[in-house]
């Protein structure tokens, strides 16, 4: 190691499940990198959902992963175990973890990190990874989505949706998206949706036919519950669904004829638990096709406020009030 490292850190535990007040500062021992894996000097940890999951005793980590929270990372590499041959000591990197993205030291495999985008600091860099992983295996692996068709995110102002309209856009799609507000919409015709519905006062499906001529190619959705049946409607014939989450509810009494009639493909998938090789895959991807988006500042992470890491409560309470747009991000 090139400089004196503490054995302890700061970083985020959850005392029990509940609610924000149960994320508390607690020092820790320091982890090492082992093999593949590089050591990070935390500067920025994206908030996700998942966390807010975690925390309340929904989501736990999968085997082997730390027990404190935080999926996604940006900061310098400031050691790295035997065998690691993409990084050195001083790189500045970005990550996808399986946990312990919420304190002052991360380690991850270094197949899973990719260089900080240049002309991005540190923190936005933080904000990148949960969301372009998620949206580049669920919209354009899964999905297929292609220029030329049409997309239909909903939860256009969350982090993932606003990361999928601009990535959508960029790749020569035409997107729509719903959100909650008519400021919520304008942020999202702001960011390239070419209609932003406000599912408060419209009704989706009926908007989507009729800017579409029948329906979308793709559906991104986070919402289940009744939006399962209602995307179906919303689907143009051989149209993509994908869920990658369920927050009105992961069951529904769903008419099944309109994925015969339209041949749709229903999919989804979870990204935390899937292995370092696969993850991997995902990142080699958007080293290719998104890192010249993000250098050339065509596109860049929408960061709606940041939180030092010791008031990790405060940034769970905002994500939970649901008034933000794009991302939270700690700092250390």
């Amino acid at each position: 190691m090139s400089e004196t490292l503490p054995e302890e850190m700061t970083a985020i535990e959850i005392s029990s499940p509940g609610g924000p007040e149960v994320l508390k500062p607690v020092t820790m021992r320091r982890p090492y990198p082992e093999e593949g894996e590089l050591l990070i000097r935390v500067a920025g940890a994206g908030v996700n959902r998942p966390d807010m999951l975690q925390r309340q005793g929904l989501y736990p980590p999968p085997p082997g992963a730390p027990e404190t929270p935080g999926l996604e990372i940006s900061g310098t590499v400031v050691a790295a175990g035997r065998g690691v041959t993409r990084f050195s000591e001083g790189d500045d990197i970005c990550a996808l973890v399986p946990g312990g993205g919420y304190a002052e030291y991360c380690v991850v495999h270094e197949d899973n990190a990719l260089n900080a985008p240049k002309g991005l600091s540190l923190v936005e860099a933080g904000a990148i990874p949960e969301t372009f992983f998620t949206v580049w295996t669920n919209v354009f692996q899964r999905a297929g989505l292609k220029a030329g068709e049409s997309l239909l995110v909903h939860g256009g102002t969350s982090g993932i949706g606003t990361t999928a309209i601009m990535l959508a856009k960029a790749f020569g799609a035409t997107v729509y998206a719903t959100a909650g507000s008519d400021a919520k919409c304008e942020a999202c015709t702001a960011l390239g949706a070419a209609r932003a519905i406000n599912y408060l006062t419209e009704d989706y499906v009926e908007v989507v036919r009729a800017e579409t001529s029948g329906g979308v190619n793709v559906i991104l959705d986070m919402v289940g519950g009744d939006y399962i049946e209602r995307n179906m409607k919303a689907a143009a014939v051989e149209g993509r669904i994908v869920s990658i989450a369920f927050l009105n509810g992961a069951s529904a009494e769903v008419n099944f004829m309109p994925m015969m009639l339209k041949r749709l493909t229903l999919t989804g998938s979870t990204l935390r638990a899937r292995s370092v090789g696969q993850k991997a895959l995902i990142a080699r991807e958007l080293e290719e096709q998104v890192w010249p988006l993000l250098e050339a500042g065509d596109i860049k992470p929408v960061i709606d406020s940041q939180f030092p890491l010791v008031e990790a409560a405060r940034a769970h309470e905002r994500m939970e009030s649901s008034e933000h747009i794009g991302k939270i991000v700690l700092t250390c």
